[in-house]
């Protein structure tokens, strides 16, 4: 949790170093979004926590509805997160993300069961983890540091660090006879 405002500028700056020094980065701002929704959080005064915590919520239903990045208050999201590109992208708010990581479009990161507050269901990913474009991560997973996870592949069990995750490769298929009428 970011308790001060000076910490809450600094995730800011780092933020936008990893997503392209780009203020109208979709990644960039949804981030920004979710960085005031934990500061506010460690807002002593709730003069201003109540209008800071409203504001962070309007921006995260806009950046879901606007952009596609579905991102909860409640996620745990390391530093200088990169998310390369919008649409399609969903985050459990039990997820955990650490420092350095990258997501790409189309990423589902969701806990599986019927939840009930009993225990985290969601995926834990480690530093400098990297996801492709359509990955879903789902589940009690771990995926350990420094790890690829490739385009479209299906994670539903533990990824070892430095690990390089793919889908099953395309295969090439020859059309049925056609029968001339």
């Amino acid at each position: 949790m970011i308790q001060t405002f000076r910490a809450f500028l600094e995730y800011m700056r780092e933020d936008y170093e990893a997503n392209n020094r780009g203020f109208w980065e979709p990644g960039f701002q949804t981030l920004a979004a979710y960085r005031m929704a934990t500061w506010c959080n460690g807002i002593g005064n709730r003069i201003l926590r109540i209008p800071v915590r409203v504001l962070s919520r309007l921006l995260l239903l806009f950046c879901r509805n606007f952009y596609g990045i579905e991102l909860h208050g409640d996620t745990h999201i390391g530093r200088r997160l990169r998310i390369a590109h919008q649409n399609g992208i969903v985050i459990h708010p039990k997820a955990v993300i650490g420092d350095d990581c990258i997501i790409r479009h189309g990423v589902t990161i969701g806990a599986v069961g019927k939840g009930g507050g009993r225990g985290n269901w969601a995926p834990k990913l480690g530093d400098r983890v990297e996801v492709g474009v359509g990955a879903v991560l789902t589940g009690r997973i771990t995926v350990g540091d420094d790890s690829s996870i490739g385009p479209n592949a299906v994670v539903m069990t533990n990824v070892p660090a430095g690990s390089i995750v793919a889908a099953p490769p395309a295969r090439i298929m020859t059309p049925p006879p056609r029968k001339d009428a």
